[in-house]
């Protein structure tokens, strides 16, 4: 009996941290795809997103991890597939602060919190051609949040992180 206990308290905690890790195996999952756009920032990198705009720049100050990964969605099955995956991601233990469908087309922000802070903030889109997600892990102020949800800021900071980091980025060219 205590060998049975054992075992499902142990399936019970593994299952737990699997779903915490879970954008850490999406990402990975993903990053090696075909036509993806995949970037991590690492942390002495942070103070140069600050200059997208002062939202990030108050937003960034307290980030411990960044990530931004575009990727194609072309097929209806295909949509179909990432919107389940990332449902599977914030399923449980995220909070939904906005959504939007339109048929398979997906706008989601949700946050995960502790007491009165906001730990992780995890933006979808999909619009049946590209997908992204944009993630931050660290300690935010959920009211900032909240405002930066409702007036779409999120939105552009995908794209102001590709435009930080895809020109400037030092690159491998086997030509010369």
């Amino acid at each position: 009996m205590i060998r049975k206990l054992s075992a499902l308290l142990l399936l019970v905690l593994i299952s737990g941290c699997g779903s915490y890790n879970s954008i850490d195996t999406f990402y990975n999952a993903h990053k090696n795809d075909n036509q993806v756009t995949a970037v991590r920032v690492p942390q002495f990198m942070l103070t140069l997103i600050s200059n997208i705009s002062p939202e990030m720049q108050s937003l960034v100050g307290n980030t411990r991890d960044l990530r931004y990964m575009q990727f194609p969605s072309a097929t209806p099955a295909r949509t179909q597939f990432l919107n389940k995956q990332m449902n599977g991601i914030t399923g449980n233990s995220f909070i939904e602060v906005y959504r939007k469908n339109d048929e398979l087309k997906r706008n989601v922000v949700s946050i995960r919190e502790k007491k009165n802070t906001v730990k992780e903030i995890l933006i979808y889109n999909n619009n049946n051609q590209n997908g992204s997600f944009l993630y931050f892990n660290g300690n935010f102020d959920p009211v900032k949040v909240r405002d930066m949800a409702k007036n779409n800021e999120f939105e552009t900071l995908g794209e102001g992180l590709l435009n930080q980091f895809g020109s400037g980025t030092p690159s491998i060219n086997p030509e010369q």
